[in-house]
């Protein structure tokens, strides 16, 4: 079995349909889902994040979460923990 796995939830990844866990059969339908996933994530969420997706030991690929240095839209560009949005809609 493959997992993929996000990382972290921000408030739009709560809000999407998307689940924080999921596993395949197989390697490939594991790696395609990681990277269609953060395509969408990237695209269709409020931009505050990045999404990255990467292969970990164990079969799993963790879809990462970072803030991103061209949204505007943290008030202080800080680390994973801090929720300090100017915004407060990234649920960061």
């Amino acid at each position: 079995m493959y997992t993929v796995q996000i990382e972290r939830e921000c408030g739009c990844f709560k809000k999407s349909e998307y689940q924080s866990k999921k596993t395949f059969d197989n390697q490939q339908d594991a790696y395609n889902y990681a990277n269609i996933v953060t395509e969408f994530m990237n695209e269709d969420f409020c931009q505050t994040h990045l999404f990255t997706a990467c292969k970990t030991e164990d079969n799993q690929f963790v879809i990462g979460v970072s803030s991103n240095p061209n949204s505007g839209s943290c008030s202080t560009g800080a680390a994973l923990t801090d929720s300090s949005c100017a915004s407060g809609s990234c649920g960061c």
